[in-house]
This record gives structure tokens, sequence and C-alpha cells, in this order.
């Protein structure tokens, strides 16, 4: 990149404030963009305390504050969080990523400065398509898209939201001739995972299917800036470390995900019913490009 200035929007969030902190280790000037005044403060006070840190005020709906944030910069990190006022993922939702999307690809195109842009989708983007149940045998990756009519059928607002503001940053992309990766990430791994997760919506299914894919968060960030560092990227990358194809994993990940289950419950089910599922999801196309970069995190097929 010709610039060592990049702006990470949003920066609030899990993944954006550990991009925020590991691109400033890594001696980058980061415009750190947060959506609310209380962000903006806790964020200041770091800002303070490192001169290559500047805090921007930036909603993705309001276009100019989205260039402000941009000025100067030759990359953008963008993630899509939820607002305060609409943080549950229905119908509606759709629309406010896509108008999301669209506004800070425009803004992208009007930096003079900009040479790339990292978009974070999600493997929901991918997977759900109504011929994969009766193909068993199909590998996705990158290729693949979920289907907007199968999406809205089964009310995978999750999927459909991700699928449709992936597609309309890709088409403003390039039309207007912007740069852009897109890092298309399995369920995101925490603490506080909650079986209220939109993207575990049909997570039953993704297992028998071999595509409930999941992600740490160190893999995640790597993946992102190793994607923008390195000038061979292009297209999409699905990003995962782990798949869940056995049923100890599966009942890990529910209780984790309900803290429900007692540990010897699950530990006696997983005896009973241990099956082992074929993986059909494929991150082949980023462990390529990662084989060489500078990080801690564990590559899988």
């Amino acid at each position: 990149m010709a610039s060592r200035t990049v702006c990470v929007m949003d920066a609030s969030g899990r993944l954006g404030s550990t991009l925020v902190d590991r691109l400033l280790k890594r001696g980058y000037t980061v415009h750190a963009a947060v959506q609310t005044e209380g962000d903006l403060a806790s964020f200041s006070g770091l800002a303070n305390d490192n001169k290559n840190l500047k805090v921007f005020h930036s909603d993705p709906f309001d276009y100019h504050s989205v260039v402000d944030a941009l000025k100067g910069c030759s990359c953008l990190f963008y993630t899509f969080e939820p607002p305060q006022d609409h943080s549950i993922y229905d119908e509606n939702m759709v629309e406010v990523e896509v108008r999301a999307a669209h506004n800070v690809v425009e803004a992208c195109d009007q930096t003079d400065t900009m040479g790339k842009v990292v978009f974070t989708s999600s493997a929901t983007a991918v997977i759900w398509r109504d011929h994969q149940i009766s193909d068993s045998s199909a590998e996705l990756d990158e290729k693949s898209w979920s289907e907007i009519n199968f999406c809205r059928k089964f009310k995978l607002w999750h999927a459909l939201s991700k699928t449709l503001a992936e597609k309309t940053a890709w088409a403003l992309a390039m039309d207007r001739g912007v740069s852009m990766v897109s890092i298309n990430a399995g369920l995101l791994m925490a603490p506080d995972l909650s079986i209220r997760n939109p993207y575990l919506k049909g997570a039953a299914e993704m297992y028998e299917n071999g595509l409930l894919a999941t992600v740490d968060l160190d893999f995640l960030v790597d993946a992102h800036i190793c994607v923008s560092e390195d000038i061979s990227t292009y297209g999409r990358y699905l990003c995962f470390n782990h798949v869940i194809t056995n049923t100890e994993d599966a009942v890990k990940l529910a209780k984790l995900s309900t803290a429900s289950a007692s540990e010897s419950q699950s530990h006696d089910e997983a005896k009973v019913n241990e099956r082992m599922i074929q993986q059909r999801i494929s991150n082949k196309k980023l462990n390529k490009v990662m084989v060489d970069f500078d990080c801690g995190s564990q590559l899988v097929d």
C-alpha cells in the first residue's frame, strides 16, 4: 500500500477494536471510525496515548462522515455493526445493511488515496442454496453465493443481509473501479456466544451438510491484514479455522451457546451418537495467501 494510514469502520466491535490494536502494533496510522458518542469517548482516551490513532464519529448512513474518516487513507477495513436502535436481524435489517454498504463503497470511490477495501462479509453469504441438501457431494467455495429466494423463504435474515450487502458492494466497486476483497467469515467464536447469534439460524442444517464453519478472532484479524497487505489478493476469501463435523464438537458448541447441558450429559451424548460428517466448505484460497504471513494462527484445510 502506498500509505501507512488505514481506516477501520466500525472500530467499536470485537473485530474492529482488535484490528485497530493489531494495526497500530504493525506501525500503521489508524483512523478508528465509530458510530456512538460512548465509543468515541473511549477511543479518544486511547488516542491521547498514541499519536498514530485518530478517532472519528462516523455513521455509515451519513455519507459525509464516512468521507471525512477516509481522508488520507490507503485502505479501509469495513465491518458492519447493527445500529443500537436496530440490533436484531430481521427483514428490515436487509435494507439497513445494504444501504450502509453502498454509502461506504461510494465514499471510497471519492477518496483519491484509497488503494483497497477489505469488506467483511460472512460465510452465510455462501452456503444457503436450495440444492445444497440434494447434492451432498458438492464442495462450496468462494464462487458460491447464497440464493436470495431461498433465504427469504426460510427467513434467513442474516444470510440475506450479508448476501445482498456484499453483492451491492461488489457491483458498485466494479462499476467505479474500486479495488476490493471480501472476507467471508465463519461463526466468530467468543466466550459470550449465544444461541441468539443470528449466524446460528439454521445451525442444525449447516452441521448436517458439513457447512458449520467457525473462526477464532486472532485468525480472522490476521486474515484481514494479510489480504490487505498482499497485492495479489482478489475477490472473495472464505475465512474459518474449524468446521464442526462430529457430534462431540457439535455438543460443545451447543453447550457454549446455550449453557443448558451439563458437562457429563454432553459427554455421554457424544459417546452414544458419535459420527463424522463430511466437510463441504473450502478455505484453500485464503490458506494459500496466508502461508507466508507473519502470524501465530494455524491454518487448516
